[in-house]
């Protein structure tokens, strides 16, 4: 399934004010597990930072940033860092920095990159790279970059799909839910020697999308996407839909975070430079 089409959609819909946009963010923070699991870790990393440097200097790199929900959620919680979000889309750049400056967020800019390129040495306290190491072919550049760019001591965060299953894909020969992706999924050890040899000097490493976050995952993403793959028409239908499978999807998502996996379909992994 191709996913950009149905995300160009869903910004159409969602660019029309910043009140549509917030809303967008607040639904995207509900429905998407992996956001649950990001926002726990980043909380841990914030209550950290906080007892160290008092959260009043730090220097956050959104890498891949796409919507801009990571960096707006990050923004509201650390008014005073200083964000850089990197996309390579033209156009959502320029959407983001619209809404950021219409929101009086000024201390976060938003620009056109690749991640796999761009660096500032030793310029940043946090690196976010959230669904972007699956669309990328060069991911041990774009690691090394993270590096570089991070401070010593400084901490990147990777959500990306594991080769238990992740991006759909159960059996060999099967191809990726989404089209997008160059790789189907990580291993939990190949993606930690990745980040060891390019730079970082610890890393950590979990399973996410467990048994109750797999279903949770079919209920609020996979059929829903597959329904506005097939017809903007479903746009009408998907609130009431999640009006049912919401409650759900809730409860589950609460599992998959409150539970630690001996396996799943998404990794979270923690590197410190």
């Amino acid at each position: 399934m191709q996913y950009d089409p149905v995300k160009r959609s869903l910004g159409n819909v969602f660019n029309r004010s910043p009140f549509l946009r917030k809303v967008f963010y607040a639904l995207l923070d509900l429905l998407l597990l992996r956001a649950w699991h990001v926002h726990k870790e980043l909380k841990k990393w914030k209550d950290q930072v906080g007892k160290s440097t008092g959260s009043t200097s730090l220097s956050v790199y959104d890498a891949g940033a796409g919507y801009g929900q990571y960096t707006y959620w990050l923004s509201a919680r650390l008014p005073k860092a200083d964000i850089l979000a990197l996309d390579v889309k033209e156009e959502q750049v320029a959407d983001c920095n619209a809404f950021f400056g219409a929101i009086g967020r000024n201390k976060v800019k938003f620009a056109v990159g690749d991640v796999t390129k761009y660096q500032m040495p030793s310029a940043y306290d946090l690196v976010v790279c959230v669904d972007v190491m699956e669309h990328i072919l060069e991911d041990e550049a774009a690691l090394r970059c993270y590096s570089t760019s991070l401070k010593t001591g400084g901490m990147l965060i990777i959500s990306t799909p594991s080769d238990q299953g992740g991006s759909d894909v159960h059996d060999e020969g099967e191809g990726s839910f989404i089209e997008e992706h160059v790789r189907d999924g990580y291993n939990i050890d190949d993606l930690k020697a990745k980040c060891l040899r390019n730079g970082f000097t610890k890393v950590e490493a979990r399973y996410s999308y467990g048994t109750p976050g797999k279903i949770s995952w079919r209920l609020s993403m996979k059929w829903p996407l597959l329904m506005l793959n097939t017809s903007k028409l479903f746009f009408i239908i998907l609130p009431f839909y999640y009006v049912i499978t919401y409650p759900f999807a809730y409860l589950l998502n609460w599992l998959d975070v409150s539970t630690t996996h001996s396996t799943g379909t998404g990794l979270i992994v923690k590197a410190w430079k």
